[in-house]
């Protein structure tokens, strides 16, 4: 038994229905919202690579790390931005993010 393209495409389905489902389940603490977005981000790379190999291109692979260096940049200024409102609010609740429009 081999691991073909089918296992690939499944195991980033999960990773896919798990990320959308920490955004729409847990609203209110920002982390998880960017840690879902990062699982997000990680099964469309899984699928980029996947899709890659088995047409024999690296096409796919050259998107995958563009795709890594995009949310190694969000999650620094999304970090960024939790920091400088956790300083300026105390607290880290979604629901408060609309006070810090300038």
């Amino acid at each position: 038994m081999s691991i073909g393209l089918p296992h690939y495409l499944a195991v980033a389905a999960i990773l896919f229905t798990i990320g959308v489902f920490g955004i729409f389940v847990n609203r209110k603490n920002i982390i998880v919202i960017l840690m879902s977005v990062e699982l997000i981000l990680l099964a469309v790379n899984i699928n980029l690579v996947a899709f890659s190999v088995f047409q024999g291109n690296v096409v796919g692979q050259i998107f995958a790390m563009f795709v890594l260096t995009v949310a190694a940049a969000e999650a620094a200024v999304g970090l960024a931005i939790l920091v400088t409102f956790f300083r300026n609010r105390g607290d880290i609740a979604v629901d408060d993010a609309s006070m810090m429009k300038g």
